[in-house]
C-alpha cells in the first residue's frame, strides 16, 4: 500500500481551475487565493504581537458533547458557548485509541506507526532515537512562548520526572480524581476488580475533585500572568480528568439526567456477529467491563448516568477557565483549542472503555476560537488530533517544526468547505487501523480481516459491508481506495511497551504478553 501522502506545506492540493470562468480571472484569482492559503493569522509579526494559546484537554471525552450531538440530553454549556465563537470539526478524530500513544502523537506531531508508542509505556523520551524531540509546548518555547501545564497533558506523570524544567516553564499540579468514597460503589468487577473501575455518587464537594483544583490552578495563572514579561507570549495547557473512570460527580450533575428519561445510547444485541475475530483482539483482557457484564449487575444505565454528569461537571470547569479568559486583558488576543484524547464507549458494541477502531473511540471534540476565526463554524472535512501541532504553529505565525505528520487546518478554519483529501487515520496496536473520509470508516486488523461501514445510512456502524462473501464490488473498491492511505511503514513496538499491548507473533496473538486463546473469548 502506498505511503500516506505528505506535503512540504500545510496544505494537500492547489486550487482546481474554474473552467466556466474566462482563463486570465481564474489564474489571477487562483494566485491570489495560492498567496493568501500561505498566510498565517498572524504573519511574521513581532514576539509582542502574537497571539497567546489556550489549550484545554479532556480525557476520555467522546461525542457526548452539545457542539457534536452525540447524546441528545448532554449539556454543556461551556463548550457550546466556545463552539459559537470558533469552529467545530464534527469529523475529527484521534491517532490511537488510548491515552498515552493518543497524546505523544498530538504532543510530537507523529503517528503511532512512526513512533512505535502503541502502548500506555513507554514515555516517548525513554526511546533513544525521540529522547529530544520537541514536543509541542517546546517548539513555542523555541520561539519566545511562556509555557505551562496544568493536570493531564501527556499520559499520567510523563513529563513530570528527570528533565522536567525541559518540557515547559512552569508545571501545576498534576490530574487527579479528587475525593472518594470510603469504598467501590459497583459491584466488583471483571479482570481484578480494577479501583478505577467505579462510578456514581456519594457526598462530597465539587471543590474537593481533582479537575476542580486543576481548573483554580488555570485560573489563577491566567489572572496572574502579568508577573510574566508584558512582550511574552504564553502557551497554557490545562489537562481535565473526568469522564475518565472513576465517574464520580456530586448529586446535583446526577439531577440533570434523572433515570426515569434517560436515554441510552443505540445498542444491537447482535452487533458483533458480523465483526472479524480479531475486532476481539485489539480489546481483549481489560479492566473496563463488557456490556454483558453490565447488564447482568443492573450497572449499564448508571454508568451512562454517571459519565453523563461527569461531562457535565467537566463542562463547568472549562467553563470556569473561560470566564477566567474573556475577563482578562488577554481576551482578544488567545487562541483557544479544546479536545480529547479519545472517545469511549457505554455499550456500545458489546464494550465500555475505549481501545476500539469504531467512532465511539475515534470521535473527539476539536474546536478552535480566538482572533482571527469567525464563530459558530463547523467544519465536516476529516480532522485528526494530529493537525493540532501544525495548526496552532501557523495560526499564531511559527515556522514549522520539522518531521511533522499532520496538516494544518488553517485552510478548513478561514473556509470550512474547503475540501480535505487526506481522510483521518486511528491506529490501536501494529497492523490495526481504521480510516474515515466524508462518508465511509474503513477497519483492518493485522490478520487482514476488514470492516466498512456507509457512515451516511448507518451512522452507527451497525452493518459491516466487509462481512462474510457478500461484499459488492464497488464496496471492495471503496475498501481499497481507503487502505491506499495507510501508513506503507509501521515502527515496531518501542522497548519498554507495555499496557494494552497487542502483538502478532508466529504463533498467533498476543495480548500483554499472553497468547490469545480465541476460544476463551468473553462477549
Amino acid at each position: 500500500m502506498p505511503t500516506i501522502p505528505m506535503t512540504s506545506t500545510p496544505f494537500e492540493s492547489p486550487m482546481q481551475p474554474i473552467a466556466s470562468r474566462p482563463l486570465f480571472l481564474t489564474i489571477i484569482r487562483s494566485a491570489a487565493l495560492i498567496v493568501f492559503a500561505g498566510m498565517p493569522i498572524f504573519p511574521a509579526m513581532g514576539q509582542a504581537n502574537r497571539p497567546n494559546i489556550l489549550m484545554i484537554a479532556i480525557d476520555d471525552l467522546n461525542d457526548w458533547v452539545e457542539p457534536l450531538g452525540g447524546h441528545p440530553q448532554v449539556q454543556t454549556p461551556a463548550m457550546q458557548r466556545l463552539a459559537q465563537r470558533g469552529i467545530t470539526f464534527t469529523n475529527a478524530h484521534c491517532q490511537a485509541p488510548l491515552c498515552n500513544p493518543s497524546r505523544t502523537s498530538l504532543m510530537t506531531g507523529r503517528r503511532p506507526t512512526s513512533t512505535g508508542v502503541y502502548g500506555l509505556s513507554p514515555w516517548i523520551r525513554d526511546s533513544p532515537e525521540f529522547a529530544d524531540i520537541r514536543m509541542l509546548p517546546q517548539h513555542f518555547h523555541d520561539h519566545g512562548y511562556r509555557t505551562l501545564i496544568g493536570g493531564k497533558i501527556y499520559h499520567g506523570g510523563y513529563g513530570r520526572g528527570k528533565g522536567a524544567q525541559n518540557e515547559c516553564d512552569v508545571w501545576g499540579l498534576n490530574a487527579s480524581v479528587g475525593a472518594k468514597p470510603p469504598s467501590k460503589l459497583i459491584p466488583p468487577t471483571p479482570g481484578g476488580n480494577h479501583p478505577l473501575m467505579d462510578w456514581g455518587t456519594f457526598d462530597h464537594r465539587d471543590e474537593d475533585k481533582g479537575d476542580w483544583k486543576v481548573a483554580s490552578w488555570a485560573v489563577d495563572q491566567i489572572e496572574t500572568m502579568a508577573t510574566a514579561p508584558a512582550e511574552q507570549p504564553f502557551f497554557l495547557s490545562v489537562g481535565f480528568f473526568l469522564p475518565h473512570v472513576p465517574c464520580f460527580a456530586t448529586q446535583k450533575w446526577f439531577d440533570m439526567y434523572p433515570d426515569e428519561s434517560l436515554v441510552m445510547p443505540p445498542m444491537l444485541a447482535d452487533d458483533r456477529d458480523d465483526t472479524p475475530l480479531a475486532s476481539w483482539f485489539v480489546h481483549w483482557e481489560l479492566p473496563e467491563p463488557r456490556t454483558s457484564w453490565l447488564k447482568e449487575n443492573n450497572q449499564l444505565r448508571p454508568l451512562v448516568r454517571s459519565y453523563l454528569a461527569c461531562v457535565s461537571f467537566v463542562d463547568s470547569q472549562v467553563g470556569r477557565v473561560l470566564d477566567a479568559l474573556e475577563k482578562s486583558p488577554y481576551a482578544d488576543n488567545t487562541i483557544v483549542v479544546l479536545w480529547s484524547d479519545h472517545g469511549y464507549h457505554l455499550g456500545e458494541k458489546g464494550i465500555s472503555g475505549k481501545n476500539s477502531l469504531w467512532a465511539r473511540s475515534t470521535r473527539v471534540p476539536l474546536i478552535f476560537a480566538g482572533p482571527g476565526i469567525d464563530g459558530g463554524l463547523r467544519c465536516s472535512q476529516p480532522a485528526e488530533l494530529l493537525d493540532i501541532y501544525p495548526t496552532l504553529s501557523e495560526l499564531a505565525g511559527l515556522p514549522q517544526a520539522p518531521g511533522l505528520e499532520g496538516l494544518s487546518l488553517r485552510r478548513q478554519i478561514q473556509s470550512p468547505t474547503a475540501v480535505r483529501q487526506r481522510p483521518a487515520i486511528c491506529t490501536h496496536n501494529v497492523g490495526n487501523h481504521s480510516v474515515c473520509d466524508n462518508r465511509w470508516r474503513y477497519v483492518v486488523y493485522a490478520d487482514g480481516s476488514e470492516e466498512l461501514y456507509d457512515l451516511t445510512s448507518d451512522p452507527d456502524e451497525f452493518h459491516n459491508l466487509m462481512a462474510g462473501d457478500a461484499a459488492s464490488e464497488q464496496h471492495r473498491n471503496t475498501a481499497d481506495r481507503l487502505a491506499a492511505w495507510l501508513p506503507k511503514d509501521q515502527r515496531a513496538l518501542a522497548r519498554g511497551s507495555a499496557h494494552r499491548v497487542l502483538e502478532e507473533r508466529e504463533d498467533g496473538f498476543y495480548w500483554e504478553e499472553n497468547l490469545i486463546d480465541p476460544n476463551a473469548l468473553i462477549r
